[in-house]
């Protein structure tokens, strides 16, 4: 889950572009490509997987290229960053929807699911809160409350609208002990299975994850997750998924034991997903380098197919133009299936015929 921020302009355009959106029939997100070729989403459907990608909220208003293979590729949506608590609730108690009601109206028209992205969170957090613990005027007793008052609104503002949810995020270092955010600071790590419960009651359908990034493969951080998981599974606490984000880089090698990961969580009773999966490269790309992508790609999809668990497979945007990774990692990008032009780069053929196998 990655900060990628939006303007007030883009999010003005994109609300009122979006909302004109509601007579598009569902049918039309099935439109097959130029060329012929069935959708991504039509193959992932075959083999009983949803293909998702984290849409940016400005660029589905602003760009037709983009806003057509959103709904044309895509089974799932995920907000990449409307349904954040900064965006929701700018200032205590006063909300913004707007960004987000304009994703779950999109969605629906074009018979795609959503998943909410995230609740429970160390960044991205509204300053009105930051500074409040900061300064000492929210103390932990207020900030329990108000922590259960944005889970329970937000979940409840989407009930049944809501496949899955991204309860708790990013909650482990990569040793396995647990971040030491505000949330452990002032509630301790309690707040982890209050989340949970809040959530369930809000909406007792949808389904709630953990998520996080450098857990792929069995590791110190992933291990930390399974043990977290099965602990609170013990005790009835509602946790039924884990999410895997997966942003990978070529130079780093590919992660061990992805199969065998998934097949501990699923042995635990619990839904498996990838959920922000991109591949970047120190640029500039080359041959060699998006052949390597590719089967990136590929590896994270063979091991979410070959999982009964795995249900969803989300990329973190599917086009270079409006990637996230330049802007954090210098020199660094080419991260997604599809060029700046829109384009088909190796990566997309390889997920295209890794879903064409299917199960």
């Amino acid at each position: 889950m990655k900060n990628f921020r939006m303007s007030v302009v883009g999010l003005l355009g994109v609300t009122l572009l979006v909302t004109g959106f509601t007579g598009v029939q569902t049918a039309a997100a099935h439109e097959a490509p130029q060329g012929g070729k069935a959708p991504l989403r039509a193959l992932a459907e075959r083999a009983d997987l949803r293909i998702g990608t984290a849409v940016d909220m400005a660029a589905l208003g602003e760009d037709t290229t983009y806003r057509r293979t959103t709904g044309r590729e895509f089974n799932s949506v995920t907000a990449e960053n409307v349904m954040k608590w900064e965006v929701v609730e700018p200032a205590r108690g006063t909300y913004d929807w707007s960004g987000a009601d304009a994703l779950v109206r999109f969605a629906r028209d074009r018979g795609q699911v959503v998943r909410g992205h995230t609740l429970v969170w160390h960044s991205q957090l509204p300053g009105w809160l930051t500074a409040g613990v900061a300064d000492g005027s929210i103390g932990a007793g207020e900030l329990r409350g108000i922590l259960r008052k944005h889970v329970t609104t937000e979940v409840k503002r989407y009930k049944g609208r809501i496949q899955q949810w991204d309860v708790v995020n990013e909650v482990f270092e990569e040793d396995g002990s647990l971040r030491n955010s505000i949330w452990l600071q002032k509630l301790g790590p309690s707040y982890i299975a209050d989340a949970f419960r809040w959530a369930h009651a809000a909406d007792p359908k949808a389904k709630l994850f953990l998520n996080d990034y450098n857990v792929e493969g069995v590791n110190a951080k992933s291990t930390a997750y399974y043990e977290l998981a099965k602990r609170l599974r013990a005790e009835d606490v509602p946790v039924q998924g884990f999410g895997i984000q997966g942003h990978l880089a070529i130079q780093y090698g590919f992660p061990g034991d992805v199969a065998g990961n998934l097949a501990r969580f699923e042995r635990l009773g619990m839904q498996t997903a990838f959920t922000e999966v991109d591949v970047r490269m120190i640029l500039p790309a080359d041959a060699e380098k998006l052949a390597t992508q590719a089967t990136y790609f590929r590896g994270l999809l063979d091991a979410c197919l070959g999982a009964r668990s795995c249900k969803s497979f989300t990329v973190w945007g599917f086009t270079d133009k409006y990637s996230w990774v330049p802007g954090v990692f210098a020199g660094q990008g080419a991260a997604t299936l599809l060029g700046e032009d829109f384009g088909r780069k190796p990566a997309y053929g390889a997920v295209r015929e890794g879903l064409a196998e299917g199960r």
